[in-house]
């Protein structure tokens, strides 16, 4: 088809799935809820589905500021509201002057009771509390059942969605020029660490693109991109500028502080 053109490869799946989506509700005339959706499937969702006269749809994560959300697509003729998404906060506190309980701590334990990582949205740890918002269907078993993180015993309970802990997070801008859009060599530039080690580490397979681990060097990166480097942090392909008259590309990146 010729809209998988516009996309990677790996990223086939997903357009099948949205492509499905879309033919379930203009045969059923029923509404569509997915699971949680990282940044770059948000954007992808959107761009298949764009502005369609048939179709409403909208993303809610629980606030304005939620990275991951839930889609939802529905007929035109259809209202849709927060109630819709079936999403709920849970939170947890932990002494913070104790122990010290990070967010890969967290999601390691939510992974750990067999639950896919779709079904979970943002989770935000911050002064001795856990935020983590997720579907309305698996509320009750993960406050059964998640009930130690690390060393601290911990009890879920609900909260109003109006409560969830803003996650402010502060991005440094960087501008650099780089020989080519390989992921070995933006992720050099962007952490100030040899070409070598940066194939090193995408070879361990400590470099994610897009939430997604990716072992390729040679990986071509996209304006847009979220990328992770383990130990090091996250990191945003915010601008192509295009190219020198060196032939060098023009980027602006973003670095979580």
């Amino acid at each position: 088809m010729e809209i998988y053109q516009h996309f990677r490869k790996e990223e086939q799946p997903f357009i099948d799935q949205v492509l499905s989506w879309q033919e379930d509700v203009e045969r059923t005339y029923r509404s569509k809820l997915s699971d949680f959706l990282d940044p770059r499937e948000q954007k992808i969702f959107a761009s298949i589905i764009g502005n369609h006269e048939d179709y409403n749809w909208r993303f809610y994560g629980g606030s304005e500021h939620s990275e991951r959300k839930r889609a939802i697509l529905s007929p035109y003729y259809e209202e849709i509201t927060d109630e819709d998404f079936d999403i709920v906060l849970l939170e947890a506190s932990f002494p913070e002057k104790f122990i010290s309980i990070a967010h890969r701590d967290v999601l390691g334990s939510f992974l750990s009771l067999g639950i896919k990582r779709k079904k979970l949205g943002d989770l935000i740890v911050k002064d001795g509390l856990i935020h983590i918002v997720v579907s309305t269907e698996i509320s009750p078993y993960v406050q059964v059942n998640l009930t130690n993180i690390k060393k601290a015993t911990v009890k879920f309970e609900e909260k109003p969605l109006s409560e969830i802990i803003k996650n402010e997070e502060a991005w440094l801008e960087k501008d650099a020029t780089v020989s080519s859009l390989r992921l070995d060599v933006v992720i050099k530039e962007i952490y100030n660490i040899s070409r070598q080690q940066a194939a090193q580490f995408i070879q361990k397979g400590f470099v994610k693109v897009n939430f997604r681990t990716v072992e390729t060097s040679s990986f071509i990166l996209e304006q847009g991109d979220l990328l992770s480097l383990r130990g090091k942090g996250r990191s945003h392909l915010k601008a192509i500028h295009g190219l020198s008259k060196k032939e060098k590309w023009k980027i602006t990146a973003g670095i979580l502080k």
